[in-house]
């Protein structure tokens, strides 16, 4: 803690008496009344602060709590270069620069007579784009099943509408969905299992959780094997009445094992399906080997698509209806791994099991 005076004297002067006869010296007397304040402790919280989310809900709001014996105000410099002045010693604030910051955080706390004295904290703190909040999260942090309160599954092959020509069987077995070591690890198999020569899995928060607008956020790495065709994605909530495509379908991202150096986004509307024309793509030569953040912004006016920050594809019709925009109504969402399809094409010989490994999925509104 860093201690620092103003004096402040008050000089007193003592007059000599003289008494009869006979005199009396007398000196200056130097009276100091310095109030200095002590004890001053700082207490910061970053609001939505757990241990799922270690920097915060996103929205940069913090909430200070200071005291010191003998203080009578505060001053507080927020390492982004603004100062508040508080004499109760309570205060809200909001850090608004996106994204993920260390700021040194200076609280000064001063007496009556202006004396002070200051110390500081640094806090790291995460704010969304646009401020948003987090409202839903997983980090799989747990080890063994994923959390039935936030996920479901689809089970089987598809063939009864929701398939897309592909080899696999879906189970919730954990040989194809485990968490271990944090991650969320979603396995394809090469084996048979119920008329099918591979298994997987795929996953949802269908019933469980669904949105309108917002921010999504997973960081995944991906499988490498030639015909897997990994996806994470969201569908309309309203499938089972109006049926696909209407409902509106959003890949956040898709990846082809035999394409390996690229993913892709895309979305599916009445007016693109099937062969989709609205798409975008990023070229990396990592995804298999690393972790990326694959990113979706979804505004009423148009839904972005993201790759470790970096803005690859919009997509915004300039015409807006139920045809070209069906995302104005609640989605949920999708991770699968499947095998062979449409688009996972020409399975390799060679392969036997690989994994999509999932560390978090985030949802900002």
């Amino acid at each position: 803690m860093k201690l620092l005076n103003i004096k402040h004297y008050l000089i007193v002067a003592l007059f000599s008496f003289l008494s009869c006869g006979s005199s009396q010296g007398g000196e200056d007397v130097v009276i100091d009344d310095t109030i200095i304040p002590t004890n001053l402790s700082i207490n910061i919280t970053v609001v939505g602060t757990n241990s799922a989310n270690p920097l915060g809900d996103g929205s940069g709001d913090v909430k200070l709590a200071l005291s010191a014996k003998d203080a009578v105000r505060y001053k507080v410099k927020f390492g982004d270069g603004n100062e508040v002045e508080s004499t109760s010693g309570n205060l809200d604030y909001t850090y608004t620069n996106s994204g993920t910051n260390k700021y040194t955080i200076e609280v000064i706390a001063f007496s009556k007579t202006d004396n002070f004295v200051s110390d500081f904290l640094q806090k790291e703190i995460y704010v969304s784009p646009g401020g948003l909040k987090l409202v839903w999260s997983d980090e799989f942090d747990t080890d063994g099943a994923p959390d039935p309160g936030k996920w479901t599954y689809d089970i089987g092959t598809g063939s009864n509408g929701w398939g897309n020509n592909e080899s696999q069987y879906y189970t919730d077995r954990t040989e194809n969905v485990t968490i271990s070591n944090g991650t969320l690890k979603i396995k394809a198999k090469k084996e048979n299992f119920s008329g099918a020569n591979y298994t997987s899995a795929r996953l949802k928060t269908q019933g469980l959780f669904d949105f309108t607008y917002g921010r999504v956020e997973i960081r995944a790495k991906l499988p490498s094997t030639g015909g897997t065709w990994p996806a994470l994605w969201m569908l309309g909530s309203n499938i089972n009445s109006v049926s696909w495509p209407a409902c509106g379908e959003i890949d956040i991202m898709e990846h082809i094992g035999n394409d390996i150096g690229k993913v892709q986004s895309a979305t599916h509307t009445p007016s693109s399906f099937g062969n989709t024309q609205n798409k975008g793509a990023i070229n990396s030569n990592t995804t298999t080997t690393q972790f990326h953040i694959y990113e979706l912004r979804w505004t009423e006016e148009k839904l972005e698509f993201l790759f470790d920050g970096e803005l690859f594809y919009t997509y915004n019709p300039s015409v807006k209806n139920s045809n070209t925009w069906p995302f104005n109504k609640n989605q949920f969402l999708i991770m699968n791994v499947a095998i062979g399809g449409t688009l996972g094409g020409a399975i390799d010989t060679s392969f036997t099991e690989d994994v999509m490994e999932i560390d978090y999925v985030k949802v900002y509104k």
